[in-house]
C-alpha cells in the first residue's frame, strides 16, 4: 500500500498542468474554475446540520408570525416585534450563509515542492513543515481539518452547524451568526412568556388562530428551542470573543501549544478579525474583510514541481 506522500506524488505527476492559486477549493468542494469559486464543503453531516439550522429558524418564524403576532389585537406591538424579529432572523441567516460559503483560510494543496520553498526566500537555518495529508507547506498557526481535507490558517474548529471550518477569513461571520441567533432566541422567549400571560388572562380561543392544544404545543416547542439555542450560542459567542481577544484559537488552546507568534492586544485582534476600526460594518454579514489592518502574510502561487518527501525541511546553510 502506498503511503500518503507517494499517493500525493502520483497525483502531482498526473496533474502536471494544474495551476495552483492562492485559494483553490479542494476536490470535495464546489469548483467554479477560478479562485473566486464559492466555497462549499460536501460533507453529509454538515449539510444536514445546516439544513436543520435553517429549518429551526423558519419554524420560529412561523410560530412568531402566525401564532403570536398576526392574531394580536395590538397592531403596534405586532409591527415592532415583527420588524425586530424578522430583521434579526435575516441577519442570522445571512451570517450563517457567509460563514458556510466563505473560504476559511485554506492553504493551497500540493505546494510542498522544492521550487515553492525556494520562492519563499527563507533564511538559512529556518525550518518549514509539510502537511503529510494535503502535501502543503503549513504556515504558522495553520492546522489540518480532516473534514475539509485542507490546512486552514488560524483554524479555531470545524463547526458542523455551518458546515465549514471557523478560521482566519470567516470567523467574523461565525461570531455574527452566534450573536444574532442568541438575540432572536432571547426575543422569542420574551414573546412566548408575554403570549402565555395574555392567553391566561383572555380566552385561549381568541388569542390564536390555532386550537388551544396546538397553540400550547407550538409555544412549548418554540420555548424549548429558544432556550436551548440561547445557551448554546451564548457559550459559542463567548468562546469566540475570548479566542479573538486572547489571540489564541480554540485548537491551539486545546493542544496547549506554546505561542511562537507575537500576540496583539485585544482591541487590535478585534479590529483584525472584524475588518477595521469599530463601525457598523462590524455587525454586517455583507461587508468583506478587505480592510484588515494586520493581514496575514499572503500565500504566493506554488511553482510546479515534485512533492518533497520530508515532513520537516530545514533551509541549508550556504557553503
Amino acid at each position: 500500500m502506498k503511503s500518503p506522500v507517494h499517493r500525493c506524488r502520483d497525483v502531482e505527476r498526473q496533474a502536471s498542468n494544474l495551476q495552483l492559486e492562492t485559494r483553490v477549493p479542494p476536490p470535495r468542494l464546489i469548483d467554479r474554475g477560478n479562485a473566486d469559486a464559492m466555497w462549499f464543503v460536501r460533507d453529509a453531516c454538515g449539510i444536514v446540520c445546516a439544513v436543520i439550522t435553517w429549518f429551526l429558524v423558519f419554524y420560529a418564524e412561523f410560530v412568531v408570525l402566525f401564532v403570536m403576532l398576526l392574531p394580536s389585537k395590538n397592531l403596534t406591538y405586532s409591527l415592532i416585534n415583527g420588524v425586530v424579529f424578522n430583521g434579526l432572523a435575516f441577519l442570522a441567516l445571512a451570517s450563517h450563509f457567509r460563514a458556510m460559503c466563505t473560504d476559511p483560510g485554506a492553504v493551497p494543496k500540493g505546494n510542498a515542492t522544492k521550487e515553492f520553498i525556494e520562492s519563499l526566500q527563507l533564511k538559512p537555518g529556518q525550518v518549514v513543515y509539510k502537511c503529510p495529508k494535503c502535501c502543503s507547506i503549513k504556515p504558522d498557526r495553520a492546522h489540518h481539518c480532516s473534514v475539509c481535507k485542507r490546512c486552514i490558517r488560524k483554524m479555531d474548529h470545524h463547526c458542523p452547524w455551518v458546515n465549514n471550518c471557523v478560521g482566519e477569513s470567516n470567523q467574523k461571520y461565525f461570531v455574527l451568526f452566534t450573536m444574532y441567533i442568541a438575540l432572536i432566541s432571547l426575543h422569542c422567549l420574551v414573546m412566548v412568556v408575554l403570549h402565555f400571560l395574555y392567553c391566561f388572562e383572555d380566552d385561549w380561543t381568541k388569542c390564536s388562530t390555532f386550537s388551544p392544544p396546538a397553540t400550547v404545543i407550538l409555544l412549548i416547542l418554540l420555548c424549548f428551542e429558544g432556550l436551548l439555542f440561547l445557551i448554546f450560542t451564548c457559550v459559542m459567542f463567548g468562546t469566540q470573543v475570548h479566542s479573538i481577544c486572547s489571540d489564541e484559537t480554540g485548537i491551539e488552546r486545546l493542544k496547549g501549544e506554546n505561542p511562537t507568534w507575537e500576540k496583539v492586544s485585544c482591541w487590535e485582534a478585534m479590529k483584525a478579525a472584524f475588518g477595521g476600526p469599530l463601525s457598523l460594518t462590524w455587525f454586517s454579514p455583507f461587508s468583506d474583510l478587505t480592510c484588515k489592518t494586520s493581514p496575514s502574510e499572503p500565500v504566493p502561487p506554488a511553482p510546479q514541481g515534485e512533492i518533497i518527501e520530508e515532513d520537516v525541511i530545514e533551509i541549508p546553510y550556504e557553503r
